[in-house]
């Protein structure tokens, strides 16, 4: 597996447990919107202990960014990456992954699995193909929600937002359940991209089917 060696540009954190980590990109290092590489830290003890992240950067953009969830309780990959800082390095392998746009349909997330979707939407926005695409998002809570605003410019009221632990005015509140995809999923023939943990992708792909969502519209990858 060839690897690169990166510079940190930019550390930061942009929701309370998810960071934006911006790298320089190596020459001619290509990817499609929705992919991922692993990554690992170029410090000792942590060179072979590779993590998968998504890039929500554009292909065509000079830097690489990527989206983290952080889970300090694991003390892992993610949490030795609240140690770093601008000039430190990672190290970046192969592009991978099964998410990529198709065509218009509906996008659902469970917390940082919106981060394939990022670069989507981004390359969809550039080429103006945007509009008709919707984002079902679930969180805990309203601090949880990754690039909030940009999501709201980019697709406005196709951007739906839900909130298991929180009431908030606007913000529908509980579970992603069949009969409130039955509200947002109108067209059954249109693809439905999916990408979140393990038991929130079950449930999904049953509700799917149950509302006679071919399998073959189906886009997924579990995060």
């Amino acid at each position: 597996m060839k690897q690169h060696i990166v510079k940190i540009i930019s550390i930061k954190h942009i929701t309370p447990d998810v960071l934006q980590i911006i790298t320089e990109k190596p020459y001619q290092y290509n990817f499609i919107p929705g992919q991922a590489t692993f990554i690992s830290i170029n410090k000792d003890g942590w060179h072979n202990k590779k993590r998968p992240f998504t890039f929500t950067s554009l292909p065509d953009n000079d830097f690489l960014e990527f989206i983290i969830k952080i889970y300090p309780s694991h003390k892992s990959v993610t949490n030795e990456l609240l140690q770093l800082g601008k000039n430190d390095w990672l190290l970046i392998h192969d592009v991978f992954g099964t998410i990529n746009y198709k065509s218009e349909g509906v996008f659902i997330a469970g917390g940082a699995g919106v981060t394939p979707y990022i670069s989507i939407f981004r390359q969809l926005q550039s080429k103006n193909i945007i509009a008709g695409n919707k984002l079902i998002f679930a969180n805990k809570t309203k601090a949880d929600i990754i690039n909030e605003v940009e999501f709201k410019k980019l697709l406005g009221d196709n951007f739906i937002n839900i909130l298991s632990d929180e009431k908030v005015d606007k913000y529908a509140f509980g579970q992603i359940t069949e009969e409130f995809l039955k509200t947002y999923i109108t067209d059954t023939n249109k693809n439905v991209y999916v990408c979140g943990p393990p038991p929130m992708m079950e449930a999904i792909e049953k509700f799917l089917s149950n509302l006679h969502i071919d399998k073959s519209l189906i886009i997924k990858e579990v995060f």
